[in-house]
Formats: C-alpha cells, structure tokens, sequence
C-alpha cells in the first residue's frame, strides 16, 4: 500500500506597503533642482580617432583645402571635441 502524504499550505497575508522614507513629517520631497548647461558638462568618455580626424577633416574643408596645417586642424579638432576650445 502506498502512502498518503499531505503538503503543507499556509496562507500568506497580504503585505502593507513600506513607508516612504524621505525626511519630512508632512510628505514633501525635499529635492533641488540643478540646471547644467551642456558647457558645463565634461565628457568622460575617450574619443576615437575617427571622431578626431572627421572633425579635423572638415576644419581643412572649412579653411579652404590648404595643405602644411594637418596637425594644427587635428590639435584644434581634439580641443573642440573635449569642449576646450580657445
């Protein structure tokens, strides 16, 4: 003969929802708001070689196609990618 075996169950009771934390008695978020302008913000990330040289690219197209400057328009494309530009 094989054996009846029952399973537990239980019944969970509905949890209450966690009170918000946020330091004040009536409620009120006490949040400041920040304006940054996109000068402002520093760019954290590395640039590619590509980026450099199409931006170095179209400062020659802008200053005429003159050749002899190549690495100034690439010092230049750099400064302007980091937001440093003079």
């Amino acid at each position: 003969m094989a054996e009846k075996t029952k399973s537990a169950t239980t019944t969970a009771k509905p949890r209450k929802p966690a009170a918000k934390k946020n330091g004040s008695a009536n409620g009120a978020s006490n949040v400041t708001e920040i304006t940054v302008t996109r000068e402002q913000m520093t760019v954290s990330r590395e640039l590619t070689k590509d980026e450099i040289a199409q931006l170095a690219h179209q400062l020659w197209l802008e200053r005429g196609r003159q050749h002899g400057q190549d690495a100034d328009d690439w010092f230049r494309a750099e400064q302007l990618l980091r937001g440093k530009a003079s």
